[in-house]
């Protein structure tokens, strides 16, 4: 029998499938149709501390191979989320949870990481310092090295749990904000977050999204993903989560070729609701027909020596 299970430094997942946060709010749309408990974990909608509406509509558009969102992190806010969203999780999904977390200020992503250390089922903390749709915050600690820093090094002193940082694509050096965040601390890398786009309307000769730009997700990403997973796996020594246009079993073993751990699933959660589960019984039949029989033996694997 093929071994699924993999590693994020000392936590141990029974398979590397993860719903990516934005893609699965808080489980309970997604318990209705299958046992949750069959994923690896479930990194769980980006939690600000205030609720946000998010912004203006229309706030979606389609892509020809993915789709541009500036949905603008709505959620209700971290205390709504610690009394009644997690609790509420916890009686459908007894497995580790990642809390994925926004700020607007470095005292943001502090208060809302040291309170959520504190709760038993979070494993990790994964950083959004990556999130295009948002003004004031978000991706401006993901495209400046020292800011991204700066965040990591805050987080990591008031925090119990491992700390992981979402980085944005939307950067020159992808390895250096990595690096930069392993130096001051940081448990592992989660990449890629969505890459800054837009669509216009012919008809309207105006931008579709009411916030002018979205990002993209989806399989037109999926090579850029990859291309970074890779480039990061040689530079740092940290796990690495990947994500970004993964549809299929086939993509996870690529994408842990290049050095993935694990793997998030984000736009295809909104195309089909029963993806994680079937990737996941394809991942052990794909195994078999490529002679995998540790998943774990696979991380790193396409890197070649110079």
């Amino acid at each position: 029998m093929v071994d699924l299970s993999v590693k994020l430094g000392d936590l141990k997942l029974d398979n590397p499938i993860i719903p990516a946060s934005g893609t699965f709010g808080y489980g309970q749309e997604y318990a209705e149709l299958y046992d949750l408990n069959k994923l690896g974990s479930i990194s769980i909608k980006g939690i600000t501390l205030e609720p946000r509406l998010g912004n203006e509509t229309p706030r979606i558009a389609e892509t020809a191979s993915g789709m541009l969102n500036a949905v603008g992190l709505q959620n209700p806010g971290l205390d709504k989320v610690i009394e009644n969203e997690i609790p509420n999780l916890k009686n459908i999904f007894t497995k580790p949870i990642i809390a994925n977390i926004s700020g607007f200020s470095i005292d943001e992503y502090v208060e809302c990481s040291q309170r959520l250390s504190q709760i038993d089922q979070i494993e990790i903390l994964e950083i959004n310092i990556s999130c295009p749709n948002v003004k004031g915050g978000g991706m401006s600690f993901g495209t400046d090295p020292k800011l991204a820093a700066e965040v990591t090094k805050a987080v990591k002193q008031v925090s119990t749990k491992p700390v992981y940082i979402k980085l944005s694509p939307n950067v020159t050096d992808i390895v250096e904000m990595a690096k930069a965040c392993e130096q001051a601390g940081a448990d592992g890398i989660s990449l890629i977050n969505t890459l800054l786009g837009m669509r216009i309307d012919i008809k309207e000769q105006r931008p579709i999204l009411k916030n002018i730009t979205g990002g993209l997700s989806g399989p037109a990403i999926f090579p850029i993903a990859l291309r970074m997973v890779y480039q990061v796996y040689q530079a740092v020594n940290i796990p690495i989560i990947g994500i970004g246009g993964i549809m299929k079993a086939e993509d996870v073993i690529e994408m842990m070729l290049a050095g993935a751990s694990a793997v998030q699933i984000g736009a295809a959660n909104l195309i089909d609701p029963w993806i994680c589960p079937k990737i996941i019984d394809d991942l052990a039949i794909l195994c078999e027909k490529l002679n995998i029989n540790k998943l774990t033996e696979m991380v790193g694997k396409a890197h070649v020596e110079s």
